[in-house]
């Protein structure tokens, strides 16, 4: 073998063909050798003939695909002549000698591997819901795929069937192509979601923002806002400056809403919101609004045992207390007054900025009784009214629309020991009484009834003197003496050491007997006091002094007589 021999034989390294040969080896001869049955294979679209699609897969013989397999849902084909279509070899020819194609299995297989691809890549893909079934829905996501009922979405659906027709997007979490089974879920694709949405909205959270929510839940204290994958909550009392009895009455689920954060707590991940911080307080400038004195209107918006609560604008009330509705205190419930939604005038008494309290009154439109009361009455005066109160120490009178007088019960009879009005009085019947005094800046009258009659004790001073003889009625027996009545109304009192033969001993037979009707001698008188002091043992002393007297001037007589 000569050197030129040698330099012919090829080194076993070098490569039998140029590479770049391959590209036409490839070329010239794939058409000789059939696809495989799971190949999917691109092709020309040549023509549409009859029912068939004839196709150009780079074949010896073209091929055919049926035409309902290009359809879309209105009937219309969706290819034409020159488009590029994917289809699989199928066994046999037709018996024009064309291939027989398969676009839907070509497409079936692509769609497996995209699946598999979305799992793996936990991709979302587009779902179409096509009908409810056992345990969940039946989804559309290129192959029948389940989606059971806990993965609709985070929270429980009821009406799972309300989506049947809609297009979803869903995450695919198992496949069995063998089976043909796939399980997908939207509540993986919602969670992603809120997650991404949570991680933005913590980014920008902090005390002062300005952000916007849906109204997610109603409660009876308010109301949760979803900012975006957390929950803010805002409480009733933040909602508005007026008043407000449930959220229901500002808000309703599902609406959008704008607030700003009043507090936030990163590490508990709690948001409050305030929507009437959004705009400015109404009690600023209150006092300028609302000068002392100055008449208003408002609504009455709530009535209670106490007053009524007037709304003067959005977020300022004003209260009525009972006392400033009237000038007369007749009044039990404010009630009697007014009620909820009436329209009211009424003046300011106090503006409370700082505890958002304002103080009205009704009677102030109309004069003060008492301011005229002077003028209008003299003491000493007969006036009528009705008994309105009665208590232990007396009665109250109303002689006018607010205009109450005291009835002391030492002001009811000169003579009566009385304990209670009720003994004299009857609540509501109309009685006459005499002005005794006027305070009128203490809101104060005094009143009496046994000023009507004459004074029975003055009357017995003016006409009876010390050492007059009376006649009385024993009322009572105490332990010093006895209590006689000597006039209707008068009372006098025998000491039992004016009594001859009584010693005031408890086993001391007492001489007089209540009810028996003697005579008395008055020994003292005590006008200022009103005590009148009897004696029995005086009269018996001036009997026995007279009977003397007789018996000395007989004797005088007599001897004067003899003489």
């Amino acid at each position: 073998m000569t050197d030129n021999d040698l330099q012919e034989v090829q080194d076993p390294r070098e490569p039998l063909v140029d590479p770049d040969e391959y590209e036409h080896l490839l070329e010239d001869f794939s058409h000789l050798a059939p696809p495989s049955r799971n190949e999917v294979l691109e092709g020309r679209v040549l023509k549409i003939s009859g029912g068939g699609i004839y196709i150009d897969v780079g074949y010896k013989t073209d091929g055919i695909a049926p035409l309902e397999q290009f359809l879309d849902a209105t009937g219309k084909c969706t290819v034409k002549p020159g488009d590029t279509v994917e289809v699989m070899f199928e066994d046999g020819h037709t018996s024009e000698g064309y291939v027989r194609l398969s676009h839907e299995k070509a497409s079936r297989l692509k769609i497996w591997d995209q699946l598999e691809q979305a799992m793996e890549q936990r991709l979302n893909i587009l779902g179409r819901i096509t009908a409810k079934v056992k345990g969940g829905l039946q989804v559309d996501i290129g192959v029948r795929a389940f989606m059971p009922g806990s993965q609709l979405d985070v929270r429980p659906v009821r009406a799972v069937e309300t989506f049947i027709g809609q297009d979803l997007p869903v995450k695919v979490v198992k496949l069995n192509r063998k089976r043909g089974n796939a399980v997908v879920s939207r509540k993986l694709v919602i969670e992603e979601e809120i997650l991404a949405r949570k991680a933005h909205t913590l980014e920008s959270l902090q005390e002062g923002v300005v952000i916007t929510g849906t109204v997610k839940n109603l409660t009876d204290y308010g109301a949760f806002i979803d900012l975006g994958g957390i929950d803010g909550l805002l409480h009733v009392t933040d909602m508005s400056y007026g008043r407000i009895s449930h959220p229901s009455e500002l808000l309703h689920v599902g609406q959008d809403v704008t607030a700003v954060v009043l507090k936030y707590d990163p590490a508990k991940e709690r948001v409050s919101l305030g929507l009437k911080q959004m705009v400015p307080d109404p009690w600023e400038g209150a006092r300028d609004r609302y000068p002392l004195g100055g008449r208003v209107f408002g609504r009455v918006v709530s009535v209670t045992d106490y007053g009524a609560f007037v709304e003067l604008e959005p977020g300022v009330e004003g209260l009525i207390h009972i006392s400033e509705m009237t000038w007369s205190r007749r009044m039990k419930h404010p009630a009697k007054v007014v009620k909820p939604e009436d329209q009211v005038e009424s003046v300011i008494l106090e503006v409370n900025p700082k505890d958002r309290r304002i103080s009205l009154g009704l009677k102030q439109l109309e004069a003060n009784p008492w301011s005229t009361v002077s003028e209008r009455y003299a003491v000493g005066s007969v006036v009528e009214g009705r008994v309105r109160n009665m208590t232990e120490f007396g009665a109250f009178i109303e002689i006018e629309e607010g205009i109450d007088g005291l009835v002391h019960i030492s002001d009811l009879s000169w003579t009566k020991r009385i304990k209670h009005p009720n003994e004299i009085l009857r609540k509501g019947s109309v009685i006459q009484a005499v002005i005794l005094s006027i305070d009128a800046p203490s809101k104060r009258l005094s009143l009496g009834v046994k000023q009507l009659q004459p004074d029975a004790w003055e009357t017995f001073f003016q006409s009876h003197n010390v050492n007059d003889v009376v006649s009385g009625k024993v009322l009572r027996l105490s332990g010093f003496g006895a209590f006689i009545e000597i006039e209707e109304g008068v009372e006098g009192l025998c000491h039992f050491s004016e009594v001859p033969g009584w010693g005031g001993r408890k086993t001391d037979p007492a001489p007089l007997t209540p009810g028996d009707t003697l005579e008395f001698k008055i020994i003292k008188m005590n006008e200022s006091e009103r005590k009148i002091g009897l004696s029995v043992k005086a009269l018996v002393d001036d009997a026995e002094r007279r009977r003397l007297e007789n018996y000395t001037r007989s004797a005088s007589s007599a001897a004067n007589e003899l003489l």
